[in-house]
């Protein structure tokens, strides 16, 4: 027996590394980065990035798609349009990771469980990714960015096709999860414009797949890939992040619209020559910007490849025709005051179709239209 066991043990000691040697010679580790999110805009969702490290020849290289070139010719009217082109970009990890550092925002790795196949297949496909020819990609925030790619990278890779359970409850919208993260960092102005900017479709469900363009949402659909072995060998977090607890600002739309609404009716209340100046100015610029907002919408309906900004039921309070009504605001033709009694009729049916409408709409621009409904009325009695 004690030889049996003597022959047993000095197998194992030999043959196990060698049959995982032959199980894994690749030498790498494919894991997924995923960073929190900083203070600007541009970083309020976080960040994914895929990092390569190859023991043999020692290299760590994160692959990030979510770099563009501010240098590019037509830079703004090309994002306007939606027709900006990001790219695939290579970094040391150690580079990586100290920007992040800096900007006090944390990462989590997991490491991927992938055969060496499977890790070969994907540093093959990155390094040809990188090439000049081959890593621009026309970036779409819900559908093809920086983290969905990844996704499609890590998926494509596997043979047994991982299955991923759904980690949002069920009915949220894109729109809920981009507000999620907008409230959570109190960016209430910036919640406005992307509210006012995203037409009917960003109201649509997402689905297990669809909501993994969120870093986060990517993150944990890994961990709940339930196809076999996980798909999750590891997680850490290589950097802790301490962010502080602020208190929310009062400076936010709907306070600041409520309470211009509320002075436009005292200021008109009173009735002094120095208000009544005020308010004749104020309509002018009222309609314009309306009118002018209106005419954005339209622009990005229908002049852009943005597909998240067609359907866009602001158009049933911000009518184009404004910026042309306002030259015209303190004039007393006729065609004013039918124009101003239409606007009126419409948009107390924009107020009663508010809940009901296939959009949801940000609650502050109610003081908007209850202010432009007030000052039609009084220029339509004034007429």
């Amino acid at each position: 027996m004690k030889k049996i066991f003597l022959q047993l043990f000095f197998c194992t000691i030999v043959y196990l590394p060698i049959s995982i040697a032959a199980q894994d010679s690749s030498h790498l580790r494919i894991s997924l980065l995923t960073c929190t999110p900083g203070d600007e805009l541009y970083s309020t969702f976080g960040h994914s990035a895929l990092r390569v490290t190859d023991s043999s020849s020692v290299q760590d290289i994160v692959f990030n798609y979510g770099t563009f070139d501010f240098d590019d010719p037509g830079f703004y009217t090309k994002f306007v349009k939606g027709k900006l082109m990001y790219y695939v970009s290579p970094a040391k990890f150690r580079d990586f990771a100290e920007e992040y550092q800096m900007t006090n925002r944390g990462i989590t790795e997991q490491v991927l469980n992938l055969t060496a196949e499977e890790k070969i297949a994907v540093q093959r496909f990155l390094y040809k990714n990188i090439k000049e020819e081959n890593k621009y990609y026309k970036y779409d925030f819900l559908f093809d960015n920086c983290t969905t790619r990844l996704r499609d990278i890590i998926f494509r890779s596997k043979k047994n096709k991982p299955v991923f359970n759904p980690i949002v409850p069920a009915g949220t919208t894109f729109r809920n999860g981009i507000h999620e993260y907008l409230n959570r960092n109190d960016k209430e102005w910036s919640k406005l414009g992307i509210d006012i900017l995203l037409g009917a479709p960003t109201d649509a469900v997402m689905d297990a797949t669809t909501s993994q363009f969120l870093p986060d949402n990517l993150m944990k659909a890994l961990d709940s890939s339930n196809h076999g072995n996980h798909l999750v060998l590891s997680k850490s977090s290589l950097y802790r992040y301490e962010k502080m607890e602020e208190p929310k600002s009062w400076f936010n739309p709907l306070i600041v619209f409520s309470l211009l609404l509320l002075a436009i009716v005292l200021l008109d209340f009173f009735k002094t020559k120095l208000g009544a100046a005020f308010l004749s100015g104020f309509d002018v610029l009222l309609f314009f910007v309306t009118g002018v907002l209106g005419i954005l919408l339209c622009f990005m309906w229908f002049g852009t490849d943005h597909s998240m900004c067609k359907n866009n039921y602001n158009l049933i309070w911000a009518w184009p025709t404004h910026a042309i009504a306002a030259f015209f605001i303190s004039s007393k033709k006729k065609w004013l005051k039918k124009y101003l009694l239409i606007t009126v009729a419409g948009l107390l049916i924009a107020l009663m179709m508010w809940m009901f409408i296939p959009q949801q709409l940000n609650i502050s621009l109610l003081a908007i239209c209850l202010l432009l409904i007030y000052r039609s009325l009084r220029k339509y009695a004034a007429i």
